[in-house]
């Protein structure tokens, strides 16, 4: 239910304060699925205060907070439905991202108050994208491994070695596209394969190099 808070209630955090334990994490997370971010467990047993802070590029500051006593939620500049309270914040007052986009990447802070102390956890929530791989031959004894859109960049690696020519290509989304370009001059190489490694996976094609 939205409230008017009194500068008390929210101060009550400092209050409350007799010592403060964080826990730091960073946690990756694929495109398109859902994050769970928990608050300290202390929360579940005696917490009075529960405050998340988010902090993204290029939006302003998110604050939302619920005090138990009252049961009573506010919220700051939270104004992506994206972002959730996963159940009813007085009983777990955790953070729901569904589905996570790459927007979501940025700084999420847990903080929870109770009378033996401060208890926090930061998250530093990186968005991943697989990467779309391609393997084509472009010219004679020439072949190009293409790691499209990845985030952050793929690595490629080839086998056996060639002569080869790496590209990298930054998109305005964070994804990056990678390419390699070989040439195999000796002529005992009849089958060459590429491998793309990235956080999110590995993938490997083969490709018979024409002769001609």
């Amino acid at each position: 239910m939205p409230c008017s808070w009194r500068t008390s209630d929210l101060q009550l955090l400092l209050m409350l304060t007799v010592f403060l334990v964080a826990a730091n994490t960073s946690l990756p997370v694929l495109v398109d699925t859902k994050a769970y971010l928990s608050c300290p467990s202390i929360v579940l047993t005696n917490g009075l205060l529960t405050i998340w802070e988010i902090t993204l590029r290029d939006k302003p500051f998110c604050i939302r907070t619920h005090r138990r006593d009252t049961n009573e939620t506010i919220e700051t500049n939270c104004t992506d439905k994206r972002m959730t309270w996963p159940d009813r914040p007085d009983q777990i007052p955790a953070l729901q991202i569904d589905p996570v986009a790459i927007t979501h990447e940025g700084h999420y802070r847990c903080d929870v108050a109770a009378p033996d102390g401060n208890f926090q956890n930061n998250y530093h929530l990186r968005v991943l994208v697989a990467p779309e791989m391609t393997l084509f031959q472009s010219e004679n004894r020439t072949a190009v491994c293409k790691a499209a859109a990845g985030r952050p960049a793929a690595r490629i690696s080839w086998t056996p070695a060639g002569d080869c020519v790496p590209e990298h290509k930054g998109w305005g989304n964070g994804t990056v596209t990678v390419q390699s370009t070989c040439h195999w001059a000796d002529g005992n190489v009849s089958i060459v394969s590429c491998s793309v490694s990235h956080e999110t996976g590995n993938w490997n094609q083969s490709i018979e190099l024409n002769q001609a």
